[in-house]
């Protein structure tokens, strides 16, 4: 009954005018501090968010859902690996073989060391790579040629054309066991040599663009003289299936010879760099939000300064001390949540318009993967925003509601 009447009071205060104007402004602007901290934090939350989706597509593009590698060396036989096994798993839709070998990539006068990464022909089904093709046709076999998928950065360190009918790339693979002085004696034997033509040319992000180029599988075994021997198999699992639950029946099939990966582990310390960041983000807007609450503290101080002959009149009533606490204690609560509600309204409704009509743009978007910023809402941010800013009013309207009416108390008595 108290608590139902302590509630009533608080609400018609929070609601009516003061009897003097300045403590209305003082009000207002109390609230309009906690709904801005609020909106901030959704908005920059929300931002944060959306780069960090951004670089994790890019990643995601080239990297499979769950890779498996040796845990020493850097080949291994696929049937140690138990693959018969692993794809029977329900949860795997394809695996894919991948042997990579850094080679000397040579285009008419240029040339360019880069990793040649060989794929069986399943690739483009567990990899999104075709997607990121912004040149030629992602072809790597048509009949009995074999065709390369350089990535951005290799084609324009080469001055690759991809219509050129004459010029083929040339690639060199250092031969195993050659001894270094025979080597700078007859340079051509301590090579194996193959030249190949480009189908396309992609585009991820600069560590792929500049590093990788997509061959056959063969096309490489061939020239490493590896028949059966891969670096890793490359899984994509079916939708729905958890990535880490999938790790760990993987990891179980194949034992301690082997490494099995999902995409966060992939880039773990990217991931952990992610979460780092936006925790300070988190803390360097609490501490502004936590700021903004302090007019809670001078609007509550207003009120009760205001309401004081209505306090005595409680007091003569038989209303108790703590009663009085409780009222504006309810009182400062109201403050928080309904700065905190407009707020969100406002910061999710900023952030729908930003996703919908890509209205602020970046600088110089021509250089940029995006044409503006990217915005993510996450229910979590909402609740933990939430969480934070009703624990800072709340704290507030507690301390305040206590020290306050305890001395104005002490001052009607007098």
């Amino acid at each position: 009954m108290k608590v139902g009447l302590a509630w009533k009071i608080a609400r018609r205060y929070f609601a009516a005018k003061r009897s003097h104007h300045l403590i209305n402004i003082i009000s207002k602007i109390s609230v309009a501090g906690v709904c801005v901290g609020t909106m901030g934090l959704i908005i920059v939350l929300s931002v944060f968010n959306g780069f960090g989706n951004l670089v994790l597509n890019m990643y995601d593009s080239f990297d499979p859902d769950i890779v498996i590698t040796p845990a020493k060396g850097k080949f291994f036989n696929p049937e140690e690996a138990h693959i018969d096994k692993i794809k029977a798993l329900s949860s795997v839709s394809v695996t894919t073989y991948t042997l990579e070998e850094n080679v000397l990539l040579r285009y008419k006068e240029r040339q360019f060391i880069a990793t040649l990464k060989g794929v069986s022909s399943t690739y483009f089904q567990s990899s999104d790579l075709q997607t990121k093709i912004i040149d030629g046709s992602p072809i790597l076999r048509h009949g009995d040629l074999n065709f390369m998928i350089p990535g951005a950065g290799i084609a324009y360190s080469l001055g690759l054309k991809l219509n050129d009918p004459v010029s083929r790339i040339n690639v060199y693979l250092p031969k195993k066991g050659i001894d270094p002085s025979s080597a700078l004696m007859n340079p051509d034997e301590a090579f194996s040599q193959r030249t190949i033509a480009a189908s396309a040319v992609f585009s991820v992000q600069q560590d792929f663009d500049n590093k990788f180029a997509i061959v056959p599988i063969d096309f490489i075994r061939e020239m490493m003289g590896e028949e059966k021997k891969i670096s890793s198999i490359e899984i994509k699992l079916k939708k729905g299936v958890d990535q880490q639950t999938a790790a760990q029946e993987i990891q179980q099939l194949t034992g301690a010879k082997f490494k099995v990966k999902d995409r966060f582990q992939q880039h773990d310390f990217l991931y952990k760099i992610l979460k780092s960041e936006k925790a300070g983000v988190y803390l360097i807007m609490c501490f502004i939000l936590l700021i903004a609450t302090f007019n809670v503290f001078g609007s509550l101080t207003m009120l009760i300064i205001d309401k004081k002959k209505d306090i005595l009149s409680l007091i003569n009533m038989g209303a108790s001390v703590s009663f009085i606490k409780k009222v504006f204690f309810i009182e400062g609560l109201l403050i928080s949540v309904f700065g905190a509600g407009i707020g969100m309204l406002l910061g999710g409704g900023i952030c729908f318009a930003q996703q919908r009509f890509e209205i602020i743009k970046l600088g110089d978007a021509e250089n940029f993967v995006t044409n503006s910023y990217p915005v993510a809402m996450q229910l979590n941010d909402f609740i933990l925003v939430a969480v934070i800013v009703l624990s800072i009013g709340s704290l507030a309207a507690f301390v305040t509601s206590r020290l306050i009416v305890k001395r104005q108390l002490e001052n009607t008595i007098i």
